[in-house]
């Protein structure tokens, strides 16, 4: 074997075979230089750089000339520079890159709306050959390419085999390149330096998977044969990649719900009639989909093992007054409740809502956040160690030290997922293994739910009270933006009240979109005779209770805002929004923020409004939120376009993320995966078996000894 080599102190040369665990810098060809550029990139070791799969393959059997390009076609073919532009976008300091190439048979665009990297388009000279990967769109009647891979033409490219692998480029260190890295990775690791399976064997047999180390030679090393499947990640060395990424979170979340289950909390008793008094004194009956969801809740909160449940809904849907149902139910227990929202304003929301429903029945609700005076906070405190208040509602102020409860059963927290892990397990440590149950107004689709929420129980409210009328939606450009403004004006003089949304809080040189202090005040000047509010995340907080209250109470006619108001935000006189450069935002967040207008008896209208030269993908996600109202349908068709990092990324869930898996096309592995960990744990519950020994050592590595916890 041609093993590495590397000098000692002495300058004598000394052979080396590679170990997965060996620093990059090592490999032939790397030194310290490469290997501090890697490292910028998370990647280390040789088995960094293994795990640093291809993200898609070349078939260069299926080369193309120009004039042979359909819609659709995924193509490799050579070219030649004609041109690079960078053309401004519309009024706005943003560039377009424009790469025309041509062969002998025509010529196309190539179209950039973001650079790849810093010195990406210098490298395009005119008449230089180059080599064009990509999808064939059509824009405008004609067809072109979005963000194609254009790279130099590789001296040994005509001896390479039909089917190449692509890597993701970093800072100009292109495919070829790293591929001749891991190809001598491969060549230099013995036999014996190749660590044994961590899947047992039995998991490995049943689900036909092969080795791992076979996988990787195969997604690097592709076999042309078999290129038809590796183009749509069908291969079996996918197949076992992808098994194994969502073994190990199964496996996580499995070992967590069995942690659950042994956990001893405390079984509530069935209530002495104030629900009841509740529900009586409603203004508005419950719909069939929040009692299931009490149901589901009122029977867990009756067993001795913790409650660890989600309840998920549209904006509007009434998940917060099955939540109150919970803690009443706990206050006729003589115990405590916590409710944990985003936001001050969401958080006051719901104290206001609780002074209203649940105080004529006793319970004493409590409201803590970060703008509570210290003395009225000092007073707060004592009371609720001393079990005075019944439900404490607060911010992330809830989980500081100071914060004891006599007897906490049960913890709520509101738009879970914008709270860590950490921030969760705080909370729910204020008391002796509390009912635990989250909220979030996100639909999550299944797919989702399996993963990243793989650990709780699900119920659903997908029934909307009655009375409230769907909301017209459309999306349109810049240009149209005076008759969305003319419309919202005739509303107005209606008596209605308008929100209109940015995504900056001020003006940015560095991204040329609308901010919402500079428009407030272009809108003041043109609309002087109406009564506009500014609001916005970096104002004081009583900045913002100020505005807000003036919205509420009719004295402002349009709020200009940002994000600020996603959440928590009623006023059912508002009946119109305007969303500017909707294409920034995702759709799971246009969604709350449509929802923040048709909540009273008013025809509800949301105008999104796009910048200018936006991508086709843009125009087609927004497009989808003119079809449907329904929140599930939208989180489905969300997660297919663009993957769950917009519903939840695995940085706050504390979950690790997926290097190849997709939650949509490998959904059947998904189940597969689920099933298999599932089913460790059902024979082996503490992975003591022998050939569970390194499942355990691999979720200690992972997650930490804590991951063991509810095993152990």
């Amino acid at each position: 074997m041609d093993l590495l080599t590397r000098k000692s102190k002495d300058g004598n040369l000394i052979n080396m075979a590679l170990r997965l665990d060996t620093s990059l810098q090592y490999i032939k060809g790397v030194g310290p230089k490469l290997g501090a550029l890697f490292l910028r990139h998370g990647i280390r070791t040789v088995s960094d750089m293994l795990e640093f799969y291809p993200r898609a393959y070349e078939d260069q059997r299926a080369a193309r000339n120009i004039a042979s390009l359909k819609l659709g076609d995924i193509v490799s073919f050579k070219a030649q520079v004609v041109s690079v532009q960078a053309i401004k976008m519309g009024r706005s300091q943003r560039k377009m890159y424009d790469v025309i190439v041509r062969d002998q048979s025509g010529q196309i665009r190539c179209k950039f709306f973001r650079v790849p990297y810093k010195g990406y388009f210098e490298r395009f000279t005119p008449y230089k050959e180059v080599r064009v990967v990509g999808k064939v769109i059509e824009y405008r009647g004609k067809i072109e390419f979005h963000h194609p891979d254009i790279r130099d033409i590789d001296p040994g490219e005509e001896n390479q085999d039909a089917l190449i692998p692509l890597y993701t480029e970093i800072e100009g260190l292109g495919t070829a390149k790293i591929h001749r890295f891991i190809k001598t990775c491969f060549e230099n690791i013995p036999d014996e330096n190749w660590p044994p399976e961590k899947l047992p064997a039995a998991i490995v047999q049943k689900y036909g998977l092969v080795s791992r180390r076979k996988a990787l030679e195969l997604l690097h090393l592709p076999n042309p044969e078999n290129a038809n499947e590796y183009l749509v990640y069908k291969t079996k060395a996918h197949r076992r990649i992808i098994f194994e990424e969502f073994f190990w979170l199964e496996l996580y979340l499995a070992a967590k719900k069995t942690g659950f289950t042994k956990e001893k909390g405390v079984a509530l008793l069935a209530g002495g009639g104030k629900l009841e008094e509740l529900l009586r004194g409603l203004p508005f009956a419950l719909t069939g989909a929040q009692k299931k969801a009490f149901a589901q809740i009122r029977a867990d909160l009756e067993k001795d093992s913790p409650m660890h449940r989600m309840v998920q809904g549209d904006v509007g849907s009434g998940k917060t007054m099955v939540c109150f149902m919970a803690a009443v139910l706990v206050f006729e227990n003589n115990m405590q409740s916590a409710l944990m929202a985003p936001t001050e304003i969401l958080a006051e929301q719901h104290y206001n809502n609780a002074e209203k429903l649940l105080s004529p029945l006793g319970l004493r609700s409590g409201l803590l956040t970060g703008k509570t005076r210290a003395t009225e906070r000092n007073k707060l405190l004592a009371s609720l160690a001393a079990g005075e208040i019944d439900l404490l509602i607060g911010t992330h102020a809830l989980i500081e030290d100071e914060v004891k409860f006599r007897s906490l059963a049960l913890v709520v927290v509101d738009e879970q997922h914008r709270f860590g892990v950490e921030q969760r397990g705080q909370l729910k440590s204020k008391g002796h293994s509390p009912h635990f149950l989250v909220m979030t107004a996100t639909p999550i689709p299944r797919t989702l739910a399996m993963t990243v929420y793989g650990d709780l129980d699900v119920s659903i409210i997908d029934e909307m009270p009655p009375g409230r009328s769907p909301i017209q939606t459309r999306v349109i450009f810049e240009s149209k933006k005076p008759a969305a403004l003319a419309f919202m004006l005739e509303q107005i003089e209606k008596g209605r009240q308008a929100y209109i949304v940015y995504p900056l809080v001020e003006e940015s040189e560095k991204i040329d979109l609308k901010d919402a202090v500079s428009e407030f005040q272009n809108l003041e000047k043109q609309f002087p005779k109406t009564r506009i509010g500014l609001l916005h995340g970096k104002m004081k907080p009583l900045e913002k209770e100020q505005v807000m209250a003036q919205f509420r109470e009719g004295d402002l006619q349009i709020l200009v805002s940002t994000t600020v108001i996603e959440v928590g935000v009623d006023v059912p006189n508002a009946n119109i929004m305007i969303i500017e450069h909707a294409e920034r935002f995702g759709l799971s967040q246009l969604h709350q923020l449509r929802g923040r207008v048709g909540r009273g008896e008013h025809k509800s209208f949301c105008i999104m409004i796009l910048g200018y030269a936006v991508s086709e993908e843009a125009k087609e996600r927004t497009q989808f939120l003119e079809k449907t109202n329904d929140g599930f349908k939208i989180a489905e068709f969300d997660l297919e376009m663009r993957g769950p990092g917009e519903f939840m990324g695995t940085r706050q869930s504390g979950l690790p993320g997926f290097k190849m898996a997709n939650l949509v096309r490998d959904l059947s592995v998904l189940q597969e995966a689920r099933e298999a960990a599932f089913e460790v744990l059902r024979k082996d519950s503490q992975l003591r078996f022998p050939d569970h020994q390194l499942l355990r050592e691999e979720l200690t590595r992972t997650h930490g000894p804590a991951a063991l916890a509810g095993i152990a």
